[in-house]
C-alpha cells in the first residue's frame, strides 16, 4: 500500500472520530487548546491501536485466507463505509447519539467508551493490513497521527458552528473507505495497477 493511499484511508478511517469530536466541541462552553489536545489523543490513540490489534489478527490467521483477502478488504472497507454513511443520513443533525450523556467532560468513564466505539472500524481496516502485506508500524503512525490532527479540527469545528458539519464527516469517510476497498479489489484481479 503506498502512501497516498495509506493517507487516504487514514483520513476515511478518521471521520467517526472527528465527527464524534464535533458533538464534543458542541457541548463544551469555553474551548481550551487543552481540551482538544485531549480530546484528539483520546481518538488518536485508539485508532492507533486498533489497527495494530487487527493486523495482529490478522496475521494470525493469513495463512487460510490469503486467496480471497482481497475481497475480504473490499468486504470489511465497504461495509464500514456504508454504515458510516448510513449513519450519517440517519441522524436529524440535532442530537449527537454517540456523545449524549457525555457533555463536556473529559473524564476516562466518558472518554473511554467514545474513543472504543468510534475505533472499532480501524480494528477491522487492521486486520486488512496482514493480508495486504503493510508495514504497521507506518500505517499505525499515519491513522493515529491523521485522527488527531482530524479531532482537534472536529472539537475546534463543533465549538463553532454546531452539529453542521457532523453528517458531513461521516459522509466523506464512508464514501472514501467505499472506494479504497473497490481499489483493492480492482488491483488485485488484475483489472488495473497503482505505481506503488
Amino acid at each position: 500500500m503506498d502512501i497516498f493511499t495509506l493517507f487516504i484511508l487514514a483520513v476515511g478511517l478518521s471521520m467517526d472520530a472527528c465527527a464524534a469530536a464535533v458533538c464534543k466541541g458542541l457541548a463544551m462552553r469555553k474551548l481550551t487548546a487543552w481540551h482538544m489536545a485531549v480530546v484528539a489523543l483520546w481518538f488518536g490513540l485508539f485508532q492507533a491501536l486498533m489497527p495494530a490489534a487487527g493486523y495482529m489478527l490478522g496475521v494470525y490467521f493469513q495463512d487460510g485466507i490469503r486467496a480471497v483477502d482481497h475481497w475480504m478488504a473490499f468486504f470489511l472497507l465497504g461495509s464500514i463505509g456504508g454504515n458510516m454513511i448510513r449513519d450519517a443520513r440517519c441522524g436529524n443533525g440535532t442530537e449527537c447519539a454517540l456523545c449524549s450523556g457525555t457533555g463536556d467532560s473529559l473524564a476516562f468513564r466518558n472518554m473511554f467508551p467514545l474513543a472504543l466505539a468510534t475505533s472499532v472500524d480501524a480494528l477491522a481496516a487492521g486486520v486488512t493490513f496482514a493480508f495486504l502485506s503493510v508495514d504497521i508500524w507506518k500505517a499505525v503512525f499515519f491513522i493515529g497521527a491523521v485522527t488527531f490532527v482530524c479531532s482537534m479540527a472536529g472539537v475546534k469545528a463543533g465549538n463553532l458552528f454546531g452539529m453542521r458539519y457532523k453528517a458531513k464527516a461521516e459522509c466523506a469517510g464512508g464514501v472514501i473507505l467505499i472506494l479504497l476497498g473497490v481499489k483493492i479489489l480492482l488491483e488485485h484481479v488484475g483489472v488495473f495497477s497503482f505505481v506503488t
